[in-house]
């Protein structure tokens, strides 16, 4: 990764995919995208047990369908806002104006801290109505292991979602410095090289 500032001066160069991976946003982005998959899939599958008496089916967390609601609605919606966020980081080296990366990585901060509160909200909720379940409820152990996945990658993602917003971060602290730089700097002229 080259060193400098991402403001106007870097717009407009060629996309490359090979550096585009390698950067570390883009890599817990993509992670950040496969753990949703993995909560939102496991609570899909294997979140919903037949009751034994009515063959009715309840979510494996304490039989409570907002648990199951809330796990498979974050994670379709960090599904979302992941594949977004890739889009707009592919899209990014062409954004000319220092006030439009500015917005970018502001909207950037901001969704990856709620999505961060998000994932410790239903890292606890999960974590708190799986205690409570009952063994009786789910003799044969049905989706135990999908339970127990579905609370480990919502841990997981509180971590890749708040790194997200520290990158995004120094990301806005050098466009500001770049875009600081170019109000204080961009009058005077060059200074001639000393012989």
């Amino acid at each position: 990764m080259e060193g400098g500032a991402y403001g106007a001066g870097k717009a407009g160069g060629a996309f490359d995919p090979q550096t585009f991976i390698r950067q570390p946003h883009t890599i817990l982005r993509m992670i950040s995208w496969l753990f949703s998959i993995v909560v939102f899939g496991c609570i899909v599958n294997e979140g919903y047990v037949n009751n034994l008496e009515d063959s009715k089916e309840f979510c494996i967390f304490n039989r409570n369908q907002n648990a199951c609601n809330y796990g498979v609605t974050v994670g379709v919606l960090a599904f979302l806002s992941s594949l977004l966020y890739l889009a707009l980081d592919i899209h990014f080296p062409q954004i000319s104006s220092v006030k439009d990366r500015k917005k970018a990585v502001l909207s950037d901060i901001a969704v990856s801290a709620v999505w961060s509160f998000l994932w410790f909200v239903g890292f606890c909720f999960l974590t708190n109505q799986w205690q409570r379940s009952k063994l009786e409820d789910n003799p044969l152990n049905e989706g135990v292991d999908a339970a127990r996945a579905a609370i480990t990658f919502s841990f997981f993602s509180i971590f890749t979602w708040a790194i997200l917003a520290v990158l995004a971060l120094q990301r806005l602290k050098e466009i500001t410095f770049q875009e600081e730089y170019n109000q204080l700097f961009s009058g005077t002229p060059p200074i001639p090289p000393l012989s």
